[in-house]
């Protein structure tokens, strides 16, 4: 631990009091030797003196709060006043102590110190644990379909095939892409996204294949194109349905052979690139209607993988919606907490036929709107205000006994709750306000497949 403190006297009791208890004391007698420590070495608590030679200790402590917020700092201050101690945990004191001190006061609050460090950065390490597990690269959820999701990234990445990243729009199909890209081998080349549906074909091939001088009327000089330009990377095609007849001919020839012709040129040039597509179309349809070339879809659909929308992962929006709010918070420089039970209620019933995408949205908009810690039902978008709740319960025919009706009520109720959470019983739990063991001993009693 570290004491600042420019007294000798306070300095060799420190020692032999705190030394005696096993700890290791480091000391600097003012302001700049200790913030010299403070930035050199972690530390599990600080002893900090509040008259210091070259600085004031309570500014001191404010800069230290900023360093190291976790840190447990323990004022010591010969004056005793009330107003010291005051101003000493506004700005963040742990706790202090008065000259002279009692060896015991001191004693028990530099271990209560210590404890308070180390338990704050357990804490830390956890959510970052805890954050790592349920996001893969950018991408948020822990669910079962996520989870595919991940490692079929980990076990594609290595490779130099082709992908096929199907999903509805709004599922994060460029993250996956970018994922693979930042896994693979060649995640320190470029990665580049072509966007073939707000490109005509003419400019698409130029872009894509480059030109030679003189290829066209207004070439007045050579021109480098995406295949060149992310050598040794990957390239990601989205929308790739849109790639016009001619141009998928040419992208063809790339996988196939690696090389392509610029425009005007005679001599082909190698395509050192990856090449990942990706659609919200269904592209099996559109090859069986001669929409889309079979040869290409078989070259692209090498490896594939279909990203789940939001509904199919519902128990992922909690979790979405802290991500999105810790994000727009930052971005607008807002401090809204969370979105309130029953509007949670509401983003958990809807349909999202916009996906994460549009929860993402939801949420910008809540936290702009919002004049205080919560976002409330009243700013979430207007068809999410009058969204109804579902029912859970069909209609019961006439005379079901009584008993019989409470049981399919109740299979009805856990039926839907796991539904929602993808079968995670614990969460299904949480949702029904039942303990885990009550919701266990209801499935096995009602014969349900969880």
């Amino acid at each position: 631990m570290l004491v600042v403190d420019d007294e000798p006297v306070v300095v060799d009791v420190l020692r032999d009091v705190l030394g005696r208890d096993g700890h290791e004391i480091e000391v600097a007698t003012d302001g700049a030797s200790g913030r010299s420590l403070l930035t050199r070495a972690r530390w599990d608590a600080l002893l900090l003196d509040v008259m210091l030679p070259d600085t004031d200790g309570l500014e001191m402590l404010t800069w230290v709060r900023e360093h190291d917020p976790d840190l447990a700092v323990v004022v010591i201050t010969a004056f005793g006043t009330v107003e010291n101690a005051v101003a000493a945990m506004k700005s963040g004191a742990f706790h202090y102590v008065t000259k002279p001190f009692q060896n015991d006061e001191v004693r028990h609050l530099v271990a209560r110190a210590i404890q308070t460090t180390r338990l704050r950065h357990e804490n830390k390490n956890l959510r970052r644990a805890l954050e790592e597990r349920n996001r893969f690269e950018r991408i948020i959820g822990r669910s079962r379909p996520m989870q595919e999701v991940y490692r079929f990234i980990e076990q594609v990445a290595p490779s130099r095939s082709t992908v096929l990243i199907q999903g509805e729009s709004g599922t994060g199909k460029e993250l996956v892409a970018h994922a693979i890209h930042k896994r693979s081998p060649r995640a320190r080349k470029p990665f580049l996204v072509v966007n073939s549906g707000s490109i005509p074909a003419e400019l698409l091939e130029d872009n894509l294949f480059g030109h030679e001088r003189g290829a066209f009327t207004g070439a007045t000089s050579d021109k480098i194109g995406l295949l060149e330009a992310a050598a040794g990377g990957t390239i990601l095609f989205d929308e790739i349905t849109t790639v016009a007849p001619a141009v998928q001919a040419k992208l063809l020839r790339v996988i196939q052979e690696k090389e392509f012709l610029p425009l005007g040129s005679v001599a082909p040039r190698t395509a050192d690139v990856r090449i990942l597509a990706a659609t919200n179309e269904d592209i099996r349809a559109l090859v069986e209607s001669g929409a889309f070339r079979d040869d290409l879809y078989y070259r692209l659909n090498v490896l594939s993988v279909t990203l789940p929308p939001l509904r199919s992962r519902i128990e992922d929006l909690p979790l979405l919606v802290g991500h999105f709010l810790a994000r727009c918070n930052t971005d607008n420089a807002k401090e809204v907490e969370r979105v309130a039970p029953e509007a949670l209620e509401r983003l958990l019933t809807y349909h999202w036929p916009g996906n994460v995408r549009e929860l993402e949205n939801v949420v910008e908009r809540g936290v702009v709107l919002a004049r205080g810690a919560e976002i409330g039902i009243d700013l979430l978008p207007p068809e999410l205000q009058t969204l109804d709740s579902p029912s859970l319960v069909a209609p019961l025919p006439d005379g079901l006994p009584f008993y019989d009706a409470v049981a399919r009520f109740e299979r009805q109720l856990i039926e839907s709750a796991l539904r929602r959470t993808g079968g995670v019983q614990k969460q299904a739990a949480a949702l029904l306000r039942l303990k885990p063991t009550t919701l266990n001993e209801m499935i096995k009693r009602l014969r349900i497949h969880a």
